[in-house]
């Protein structure tokens, strides 16, 4: 019996923030410290408006004399675009990389069989780029940034089998963990609703960043009133942006799914109730996860 397994992601890309000034322009923009990061150092952060609302989030590692950025394929255009509005006299260039993939790696003892330690982050530089322990959550598994025939040879060296990102997905859910703009409407999200908090992506020491201020007085002000689930999931599988009700009352909203089990942005009081909830003609359990502190 596989006890891990491998895929290439077709839905993230890979972006690259190159130039003496790399960690010092995305430290002044992202939740991540970006002076942090390294070759043997991975990062998540969220890219936010001014108003403190998703707008991307992405994996960092460093690579040579570049930041490479694990992020939304489908949106690495715009995300590049945004990021040179505030690029002004820094020293940075910023290109796609489209020779190098992103891939996803998971099961019993990925971590060690890609010679890496066990905790979130934990990176080494491989070949022409690199591989790291999910930066977000450990039981995740590792994550490569490299060609795509690079990472198949070392994942199946580390004893993967290859299967379909669709698995990974399932993993991600039963986990809670949010997929970039599937989970986090654009321009309307809020990373702590999101478990940015809790799982690595926001660093409460660092200086000022783009959208600090509304992020911060959530988390000190005690302003955070929904919360992203798991919830099982009895019936026909709710679409994206289903309401959610509770008794009859609106108690939130589904995000993405994987067959029977969900992500849903649920309200606290509809939590504390622990009943079931309605998403059309399905009957939802929420299944807080171990990691989350609320």
């Amino acid at each position: 019996m596989t006890l891990r397994h491998y895929a290439i992601s077709s839905a993230r890309a890979v972006l690259e923030i190159g130039g003496a000034d790399r960690k010092t322009f995305l430290q002044g923009l992202v939740s991540a410290d970006a002076t942090k990061v390294s070759t043997v150092r991975a990062l998540h952060a969220g890219f936010l408006t001014a108003q403190g609302r998703f707008l991307h989030e992405f994996h960092m590692v460093e690579c040579g004399e570049a930041v490479l950025l694990d992020a939304e394929a489908a949106r690495l255009d715009d995300l590049a675009k945004r990021l040179k509005l505030y690029k002004l006299r820094a020293k940075v260039t910023i290109a796609p990389r489209p020779d190098l993939a992103v891939g996803l790696a998971w099961g019993d003892g990925t971590a060690p069989a890609f010679d890496l330690p066990g905790e979130a982050g934990a990176a080494k530089p491989v070949a022409e780029g690199a591989v790291f322990v999910d930066p977000r959550l450990a039981a995740l598994g590792v994550r490569a940034i490299l060609p795509r025939a690079a990472f198949a040879e070392i994942a199946c060296a580390a004893g993967c089998e290859a299967t379909d990102s669709a698995a990974y997905d399932a993993l991600r859910i039963s986990l809670g963990v949010p997929d970039g703009s599937r989970d986090l409407p654009v321009e309307d999200a809020l990373l702590l609703e999101n478990g940015f908090d809790e799982l690595n992506g926001v660093d409460w020491k660092k200086g000022c960043y783009v959208g600090q201020e509304v992020t911060a007085r959530m988390k000190y002000r005690g302003l955070v009133k929904k919360r992203l689930v798991p919830v099982a999931i009895d019936g026909p599988v709710p679409a994206p942006g289903t309401p959610v009700t509770l008794d009859g009352a609106e108690a939130g909203e589904m995000r993405s799914s994987a067959g029977a089990m969900g992500l849903a942005l649920l309200r606290l009081e509809a939590l504390a109730k622990d009943a079931p909830l309605r998403a059309g003609d399905a009957t939802l359990v929420p299944k807080k996860p171990a990691w989350a502190g609320f």
